[in-house]
């Protein structure tokens, strides 16, 4: 069985096609990649056009098995000018039919040196709380946990927590790393405990 992983920037009609196969088993299978329902072709072929629209902003690697692709991870820039140094991983999938490969490891693997390339600080995701496969993975790859929603992400009347994660990728030279010390632009008093 032979693995390779592509990072296509065009969208011809194989990838449109082998995209929306795999983008549609995953939720038909009960993947929580955004979608409640498997998606429609005209789903997939938008959103595809939108992670390939603007190569500064994002980027697609898929992993072929056998030539057949099975699998995609996405990274996609944050909004606005002050968080244009983070983005998101989106959309790391399996075919079901290739499950235990190991793809989501070598996808998200990939996804993590291509943003970091790309002058990235630090990755970002959210995953459904019940996934803790998911979970193990990308702890596995250095994401940690920063936050939790409880009960956020629905599916019908169920509801499952969003578990936010974040990964450090490195700063450049020269980066003042302020966190949440007093003072200085954006800042306010710190607030007491007392009547809250």
């Amino acid at each position: 069985m032979e693995i390779e992983l592509d990072r296509p920037v065009v969208a011809d009609e194989r990838l449109r096609s082998e995209v929306h196969e795999v983008l549609h088993a995953v939720v038909a299978a009960g993947g929580a990649i955004g979608w409640t329902s498997p998606p429609g072709r005209a789903e997939t072929d938008a959103w595809l056009d939108t992670v390939l629209g603007s190569p500064r902003d994002g980027a697609l690697v898929v992993a072929r098995v056998d030539g057949v692709l099975r699998g995609t991870a996405t990274w996609r820039r944050s909004d606005g000018e002050v968080f244009e140094h983070m983005a998101e991983v989106r959309r790391v999938t399996a075919h079901p039919a290739a499950r235990g490969l190991g793809l989501g490891a070598r996808l998200l693997g990939a996804v993590v040196e291509h943003a970091r390339a790309a002058g990235l600080e630090v990755l970002t995701l959210g995953v459904r709380g019940n996934n803790h496969g998911a979970i193990q993975l990308y702890e596995s790859l250095g994401f940690r946990e920063w936050g939790r929603l409880p009960n956020v992400i629905a599916v019908g009347d169920v509801r499952f927590d969003e578990v936010r994660m974040y990964l450090p990728l490195g700063y450049r030279e020269g980066v003042v790393l302020h966190g949440s010390a007093p003072g200085g632009l954006g800042s306010s008093p710190a607030r007491s405990a007392v009547g809250r």
